[in-house]
């Protein structure tokens, strides 16, 4: 499959690489230009390039950016036919995005993006922390395999998704259409607690959505007061410890 990656943050870098390591053609991107992309990204045969060139003739996109970035990449989708699938990796956190009127009156975050970029997307890699994704992966059929929660509206944007995730070495779980995708959003039971796919299930029925703004600056309260500004990524371990605490 031919992908087009937007951003080289955590989550970005290490979908380039294990989609490239699974086979697929990978081009990526970052806003800064292809010369400033590590060039040990590119080890595993991703090419990079212009954003504009990184999502031409491709059969997916993702969006690794953060959330207030969306409205700038409707531009540089503005050309991409609407089969091509467009997934968002992306979670809203005010004390990083600010506040978005929409979100904070309740609009379900995917809507949000969807609607910015005008046209349909997936919902996915969002519920997984970067140091799990980057270090958790099981090949299929492994009983500690973590269970990955995908929204979509399209079945080709769910079938595709669904082989790009079993590719980054997670299982696949259908949490429904995107105006169900709350149920992923940070806060929630499912979000970034490395269930295992008989799991999934229920704690996606388990999510509150008036808690989840709560419990999201919860985590957040308490990461900026061990780590120091809030941004810099615990270890797996003691994120997901922290995570279900507060989440579940």
């Amino acid at each position: 499959m031919k992908i087009g990656i937007l951003g080289t943050g955590h989550i970005g870098k290490t979908l380039v690489s294990k989609l490239s390591l699974a086979g697929h053609i990978v081009k990526v991107a970052n806003s800064r230009g292809p010369e400033t992309i590590d060039k040990a990204l590119l080890t595993t045969g991703a090419v990079a390039l212009t954003a504009q060139e990184a999502v031409t003739d491709v059969d997916a996109v993702i969006l690794s950016v953060p959330l207030t970035r969306i409205p700038d990449v409707a531009s540089i989708l503005s050309g991409v036919p609407s089969e091509t699938v467009v997934i968002d990796t992306s979670n809203y956190y005010p004390f990083r995005d600010g506040n978005i009127d929409a979100i904070e009156a309740g609009q379900v975050e995917s809507l949000w993006v969807a609607e910015q970029l005008g046209r349909p997307i997936v919902k996915a890699w969002n519920a997984i922390g970067s140091a799990s994704l980057a270090s958790k992966g099981k090949p299929s059929g492994d009983p500690d395999r973590i269970a990955l929660p995908v929204a979509a509206d399209r079945d080709r944007d769910r079938d595709v998704a669904r082989t790009l995730v079993e590719d980054t070495g997670l299982d696949f779980y259908y949490s429904g259409p995107l105006k169900d995708s709350w149920r992923q959003q940070p806060g929630a039971p499912a979000y970034c607690t490395d269930l295992k796919l008989n799991e999934i299930a229920e704690a996606l029925a388990a999510a509150e959505k008036d808690r989840l703004p709560k419990r999201r600056d919860l985590g957040v309260a308490v990461m900026q007061e061990r780590l120091g500004d809030g941004t810099t990524n615990p270890d797996a371990e003691w994120g997901v410890r922290l995570v279900r605490a507060i989440n579940m």
